[in-house]
């Protein structure tokens, strides 16, 4: 049901919210609302008193924002929008289909229109697709009482004012930065230039990957980031919880990669049956032909199996160690590369590091591989005939092959995926362990023949 077209009425939800809004955060706010339907939410935060709806706006945990505004009457709905951060309502209006954006975009001021229009403008996971355009910048003849006065002034338009950025007076480029802190502290007579930070601030450029922007902020220990152009104007600033969102957004992104599925980039609740079929269903089929070529792998040493089939005790034993080296690996290095503690061209480095590894962690697992058979045939829980010893040595040999490779594997796949401009996290778990899978048969049957030669086979 569209309500385009309805007076704004609160429903039983709406005016519990409203009667007990002085006993709620915003945050339990926004859990209540995104517990309502599309239609009772938009209801709910329409009949909220403005500034209170437009705390709820604010929070990117609000979800399905778009649809919700979309069933608000449009001249109420642009009323929210320009109270709005503007970082916020490009990220919403990012959510909508141009013929729904583009009639409440035109309802907004100018002003806030044009800042928008420049926010979505930036490519995806950069710092102006995350900064906002609201801070407090003044010129630097400035007195520190001018400053107060003015920060007294705006502060309620702004965002955030976690520091005050000081521009030339002629050029208007960022020149200093004033934390709040100092700004207090300072005389009231004094120079805006006595309290500021020494040395040239911090800046990132717009088109900085927002990664960069996040080790920036940590390196530096900020709560705010400036963002300018090439000539030092201010564009906007990357707030540090602009980046906690984003590192959120990402993190759940990667681990559900991880899992061996495509991102579902809305919360599970939030998506469809169909969606989560579609989601899942690829990569799942692709993982499962993967598999197939383990079968055809078991059929080619069909023969020595049928003379050994004590060698099919162990496969479960030597596929997993393999699939679980592999996914060890490459699980460290996808977050090495993440952190930027890697680049493309470290992977030798990486490679020399993990050789070494892979033969040590499968010489661990291989000898207590070898001691499981020596227990077992020694204290009589199993029977693995009179070459029990080439068995068990065969088993530790295999081992060390298989969790040599699967770590080699596991480490190089991100490096190759990055080469490839794809995602690393691609490179999840179970994509690991199926490739491992099958090479690993082949590498335990391969040893086999070589140890059992004669003997058993």
């Amino acid at each position: 049901m569209n309500i385009n077209s309805l007076p704004i009425r609160a429903g039983h939800a709406a005016r519990n919210l409203i009667n007990e809004g002085r006993g709620i955060t915003t945050a339990e706010r926004v859990e209540r609302l995104n517990a309502l339907d599309i239609d009772e939410a938009a209801r709910t935060l329409a009949a909220l008193p403005l500034q209170k709806a437009v705390h709820v706006l604010n929070r990117p945990e609000l979800h399905n924002a778009a649809a919700i505004l979309t069933q608000i009457l449009p001249e109420h709905a642009a009323k929210l929008l320009n109270a709005t951060a503007n970082d916020r309502v490009a990220d919403i209006f990012l959510e909508m289909d141009d013929d729904v954006r583009a009639p409440l975009l035109a309802r907004l001021d100018n002003a806030t229109r044009l800042a928008i229009q420049n926010l979505m403008g930036y490519p995806p996971r950069t710092a102006g697709s995350i900064m906002t355009t609201e801070f407090v910048s003044v010129p630097d003849n400035w007195t520190v009482g001018q400053t107060l006065d003015h920060v007294r002034q705006v502060e309620r338009s702004r965002e955030t004012v976690y520091a005050i950025y000081v521009l030339d007076a002629l050029t208007q480029a960022l020149t200093h930065v004033v934390t709040l802190r100092r700004l207090i502290n300072g005389a009231s007579d004094a120079s805006i230039l006595s309290v500021a930070q020494l040395g040239e601030p911090v800046t990132a450029r717009p088109l900085m990957k927002q990664e960069d922007v996040a080790r920036l902020i940590r390196k530096h220990n900020l709560l705010a980031l400036p963002i300018v152009q090439d000539d030092g104007h201010m564009l906007g600033i990357v707030t540090v919880d602009d980046v906690i969102d984003t590192m959120i957004a990402d993190t759940t992104e990667d681990a559900q990669k991880f899992g061996g599925m495509e991102a579902l980039g809305k919360p599970y609740m939030q998506i469809g049956f169909a969606g989560m079929i579609r989601k899942r269903a690829g990569w799942l089929a692709a993982l499962f032909l993967g598999e197939m070529l383990t079968a055809s792998a078991m059929q080619h040493f069909e023969g020595e199996l049928e003379k050994a089939v004590v060698l099919t005790l162990f496969i479960p034993l030597i596929m997993s160690s393999g699939g679980n080296s592999g996914s060890q690996a490459t699980s460290l290095i996808i977050r090495a590369l993440a952190l930027g503690e890697l680049k493309l061209s470290d992977w030798w480095r990486v490679m020399l590091r993990e050789l070494p590894t892979g033969v040590v962690l499968g010489a661990i697992l291989g000898m207590v591989g070898f001691a499981r058979v020596v227990l077992w045939q020694t204290t009589g829980l199993f029977d693995y005939g009179p070459h029990w010893q080439l068995v068990g040595l065969t088993v530790f040999a295999a081992l060390i092959g298989i969790v040599t490779f699967g770590s080699i594997c596991g480490s190089m796949l991100p490096f190759i995926l990055q080469r490839l401009r794809l995602d690393p996290a691609s490179a999840s778990a179970p994509f690991v362990a199926t490739l491992v899978d099958v090479t690993g048969l082949v590498i335990y049957f391969s040893v086999a023949l070589a140890i059992l030669s004669g003997t058993l086979l």
